[in-house]
């Protein structure tokens, strides 16, 4: 072997990875997403940044306001949800980010029957010190009709992440 590609194999193997923060904002909005789906209300909150504003019928203000706001989600017979980022976008900076893309809730009509609704989500994260990623914003908005198959297909995607 030639011994300057082999000096350039060592030089970039000692180099530093890094991150790519559309990746990992991707993979904790799934794991934000599967903390619910498992409804485990604890790690859900863990996701939740101390000054976070949650938008639905009303505003909920911080991790215990929102944590008690989604409750219904995390009894065994309330309803479930699931949601996937099909858009990441972080600044330039790496301060905040923004991810969007379905959501699927199911519930129970009053004769029991599960009724499906579907909507998009919008989550803006915050980096935190530790460079953890925590939503600071998050609103979604109902859809008029379900969405195509090939956006359906994201929320039984296997997901790419560590």
């Amino acid at each position: 072997m030639n011994i300057r590609i082999l000096m350039a194999a060592v030089v970039l193997a000692s180099l530093p990875v890094h991150a790519d923060p559309a990746h990992d904002v991707r993979c904790r909005e799934i794991a934000f997403s599967q903390s619910v789906e498992n409804k485990d209300p604890v790690a859900f909150e863990s996701f939740i940044d101390a000054d976070a504003r949650f938008v639905a019928g009303s505003i909920s203000r911080g991790p215990a306001e929102v944590s008690s706001a989604w409750s219904v989600f995390f009894s065994e017979d309330g309803p479930s949800i699931k949601w996937r980022p099909q858009v990441v976008e972080v600044l330039d900076d790496g301060s905040l980010a923004l991810s969007r893309g379905p959501y699927r809730l199911i519930a129970r009509d009053p004769d029991g029957n599960a009724v499906e609704h579907w909507g998009t989500f919008n989550s803006i994260w915050r980096k935190q010190e530790d460079d953890t990623w925590k939503v600071v914003f998050d609103a979604g908005n109902a859809a008029a009709e379900a969405p195509s198959a090939e956006v359906q297909a994201l929320l039984d995607a296997e997901p790419l992440c560590d």
